[in-house]
């Protein structure tokens, strides 16, 4: 408020002074001297020179409330006088606008501020806890370096996994070729008239050359440019460039690059695009800081993975999520689990359901502590990537855990951070979070940033009104935003394992030359054998491995890419057996294709135990063998045989 005074003799720039024997005082100066700069002059009313040069004002003032002298010599204290420190900074002049405007707005900001200069000890002690010792403005140019850098290692294993398998999984000779799917949309597009409008309705460059060498060259390009990307070299047209590379292959990969974690870090590498610098070659004293908007928009990214896969698992209805009982098949029916996760699988019952109620408390709960102050935003942080760590030590789920853990590190700041980082590193970072140091010619224009926050905040927010059943008015209009976003597969909607799978249905794909005689094909990832020992395989994704499991979900009508695969087998197809493990057919292929469907469950350890002292138990039987980590039985017939000749 204005206290009415007027010094004869005014400071040359703003002068803010407060109670240097205040520690909560002294620890917020800190906090707005870095938001000010150089533009207001911050001084302890101990000071000496304060009570000679500002008499007017009474010491006891100093006592109770901080004080700004402004350059027309008028004084204020309390809330306004901290509001028009802050409007000091171009950025930070809408406190001071609506305290003006509102008087409830203004009586209800000098109630609080004298709640809290009443109760310093208090507020003193909150802020410890919360913010611990650094609550100044927190910069995060080393927390960028370090979160874009895992990112580029992340792109690197996507594109290079992904090389591996292009030519098997979507080549000319593969289980669904890219140029046939390219050929038949363009003439239906053409029937339809459907003219320009073709290139946003599958975004792939794959309309200019859907050959082999060409898919090649994207996957070799995205490596190419996620290396830059680690070296920090462009980084924001790289992430462009990752982002159209990645979204080109995923439009034509279709079963194969449908997986949650490929729209997620075609989301998280979009919004990358704009928390990245604006430089051909940054470097950590030139580097212009990060949005903070766009920094939020990737931390409400991790709360809406991590919040929705908790929703999603309560609003399903399964009653194994209800009665905390879903982690006792979890192990054993995810797509591909480890051998740790074998041995997840025989912990006991009352510590599976209380592992399920700490996954609700860090899904639901933890998650929210992304919007908490500093040190409980770390503790939530922690919870999520601990959470992660488990998940990537009992099962394969490719870069999913990885990319996840990246947007953890986005809850710390650099002050965090410090400590891990070579001292040369930390002192330029630390040179580079003053405000004078900056070029806002070179960060990304507000007229981009504001509307892009918008589009996002609005999608989320429709996407969470409709996991919670709501109909909010506004539903339309974002309805066919998001709908006309669709395409670009980044803005999307999460949530894993809805319903728990209780039972392991696995496909064993067999040949013969005969009709009589049957010999097993073997991938590489999943069980078949009943001796194969769960194997790591994460961050490479053996994407066919994965799709197979999908597959047991349903029969062979709903999953029209297995008859393509079976009829490649028919044929040897040379890229589509390199997806294997096991040939059983190295000289000529088989005249018929078949797919037996078994039930498959862990063996425990007290079975285990019993088969090492077997040598010879049938492999396929439902006793398990020596060694075996799995038991199965057969449940009938997944495919019929099939023959090209016949």
């Amino acid at each position: 408020m204005q206290s009415g005074i007027r010094v004869a003799t005014p400071p040359a720039k703003p002068l803010l002074v407060f109670d240097g024997d205040c520690n909560f005082c002294t620890l917020w100066i800190r906090r707005w001297q870095q938001m000010t700069g150089d533009s207001v002059d911050y001084l302890p009313a101990q000071d000496p020179h304060i009570a000679a040069q500002f008499r007017e004002i009474p010491s006891r003032q100093f006592d109770t409330a901080v004080v700004l002298i402004e350059t027309d010599g008028l004084v204020y204290s309390g809330a306004e006088a901290v509001f028009r420190t802050w409007a000091h900074n171009p950025n930070r002049q809408w406190p001071l606008r609506g305290y003006e405007k509102s008087p409830m707005l203004a009586n209800l900001a000098e109630w609080a501020y004298r709640l809290v200069a009443e109760n310093r000890t208090l507020f003193s002690r909150l802020t410890r806890w919360f913010w611990g010792r650094h609550i100044e403005p927190p910069a995060h140019f080393l927390t960028r370096r370090i979160f874009l850098r895992t990112l580029g290692v992340i792109y690197l294993i996507a594109f290079v996994s992904l090389w591996t398998q292009i030519s098997g999984l979507i080549g000319h000779n593969g289980i669904l070729p890219a140029d046939q799917f390219m050929s038949g949309a363009g003439q239906q597009c053409d029937r339809q008239g459907i003219g320009l409008d073709r290139y946003y309705l599958l975004p792939t460059l794959c309309w200019f050359n859907a050959s082999d060498g060409f898919l090649h060259f994207q996957c070799a390009a995205g490596s190419v440019l996620a290396l830059l990307l680690i070296f920090n070299l462009a980084p924001a047209p790289c992430l462009a460039l990752l982002w159209l590379f990645y979204l080109s292959l995923v439009t034509v990969g279709r079963d194969f690059l449908g997986f949650q974690w490929d729209n997620l870090l075609l989301e998280a590498g979009f919004l990358a695009i704009f928390l990245a610098p604006m430089q051909w070659w940054p470097r950590p004293a030139r580097e212009t800081p990060p949005s903070r908007v766009v920094l939020w928009l990737l931390r409400l990214l991790l709360f809406k993975l991590m919040f929705s896969s908790g929703c999603v698992k309560l609003f399903s209805g399964d009653p194994n999520w209800r009665n905390l009982m879903a982690l006792t098949f979890h192990y054993q029916t995810q797509p591909l689990p480890t051998w740790i996760g074998w041995y997840a699988d025989q912990l006991p019952g009352w510590f599976q359901k209380a592992s399920c109620l700490v996954m609700f408390a860090v899904e639901l709960g933890a998650s929210l502590l992304i919007f908490a102050p500093r040190r409980l935003r770390f503790c939530g942080g922690a919870a999520i990537a601990i959470f992660q760590i488990l998940i990537l030590l009992t099962g394969n789920y490719t870069f999913f855990n990885w990319l996840t853990l990246a947007l953890c590190l986005l809850l710390l700041d650099d002050s965090a951070l410090a400590k891990l980082a070579p001292a040369r590193l930390r002192h330029a970072f630390t040179l580079n979070s003053q405000p004078s140091t900056h070029n806002p010619a070179r960060r990304w224009s507000r007229t981009v940033i504001v509307p892009l926050a918008i589009v996002v905040m609005l999608i989320y927010f429709f996407q969470t009104a409709l996991l919670f059943g709501a109909r909010p008015v506004w539903f339309l209009p974002v309805a066919v935003v998001d709908a006309w976003l669709g395409p670009l597969r980044t803005f999307n909607s999460y949530g894993l394992f809805a319903v728990m799978t209780t039972e392991r249905r696995e496909i064993v794909v067999e040949g013969s030359s005969d009709g009589t005689n049957w010999l097993a094909y073997e991938f590489k990832y999943k069980p078949g054998d009943v001796n194969w020992r769960p194997a790591f395989v994460a961050p490479h994704q053996p994407r066919l491995d994965w799709q197979m499991w999908f597959a047991a979900l349903g029969n062979s009508q709903q999953n029209p890419w297995f008859v393509n695969f079976c009829e490649r087998l028919l044929q040897g197809s040379p890229e589509v057996l390199a997806l294997l493990e096991k040939n059983p057919f190295p000289g000529h292929p088989p005249r018929y294709i078949r797919a037996e469907f078994y039930d498959y469950r862990f063996t425990n350890l007290a079975e285990r135990r019993a088969a090492g002292l077997r040598s010879n138990t049938q492999v396929g039987a439902s006793s398990p063998q020596a060694g075996a980590w799995w038991k199965r039985e057969l449940i009938g017939e997944y495919l019929p045989p099939i023959s090209i000749r016949e």
